[in-house]
């Protein structure tokens, strides 16, 4: 998870966040170039006297300045689309997972054991043991398993959510009436920690989402593990 003047992403435990990672660095380089270009440029006018002010046709130059905006957007949006179809991609799922945003608190259906349902509520203060984290933890987390694609079904019983855990790279709206779906796969094990990031009411920072990440021998032994 984040920690406390952390400049950079959330260190990545699925393929997907990787991936995002790598085009976050590579967008950024870009941007970095140009805003480096942009600057010399206005130093260069307001510190050097200008000696050809009567120039008027530079066909090179404008065909120069024309072209290169384009090229650099192609370098941008190649490998984004290229994310995006990788992230609406379903891989022939090993685990199907439910997941109901209500106000203010998750619902989790493992439809693969006979529909084992539990709620997930935010633990208040009090209830907090020493180490666990303010507005993070939960009283019920969900288990899922590693080294297999987990299919992800979420959707909402009111208003509209959205299912988020940063270091998977995952953020899937929750809309009433409707049921989206998102497919992951986790690479190491441990406990990951997401919010709501869609603005729900009065309470929409207190419906923290907690994953337990346990490896898949574990998982498949049966949903007395899961709880």
């Amino acid at each position: 998870m984040a920690h406390p003047v952390q400049l950079g992403l959330q260190d990545a435990t699925s393929p997907i966040m990787e991936e995002l990672i790598a085009f976050h660095d590579h967008a950024f380089m870009i941007i970095s170039l140009i805003s480096f270009l942009v600057l010399y440029v206005l130093l260069s006018v307001l510190t050097t006297k200008l000696t050809s002010t009567n120039i008027t046709d530079a066909q090179e130059m404008e065909t120069i300045w024309t072209i290169l905006p384009a090229i650099i957007l192609v370098l941008i949006a190649l490998p984004s689309l290229r994310i995006l179809y990788l992230t609406d991609e379903i891989n022939n799922p090993s685990f199907t997972i439910k997941s109901i945003g209500h106000q203010w608190y998750w619902t989790y259906e493992y439809t693969d054991y006979g529909g084992l349902i539990f709620n997930s509520y935010m633990l208040p203060p009090l209830f907090l043991n020493p180490g666990d984290l303010r507005l993070l933890e939960v009283d019920n987390r969900v288990v899922l398993p590693i080294e297999a694609p987990v299919r992800m079904m979420i959707t909402s019983q009111d208003v509209l959510h959205s299912w988020t855990i940063p270091t998977l790279g995952l953020k899937t709206d929750a809309i009433p009436g409707r049921l989206n779906q998102t497919t992951f796969t986790a690479m190491r094990p441990g406990v990951y920690y997401g919010q709501c990031s869609e603005i729900c009411g009065a309470n929409h920072s207190f419906m923290p989402i907690v994953a337990e990440l346990i490896p898949l021998k574990i998982f498949e032994m049966g949903p007395v593990f899961t709880l």
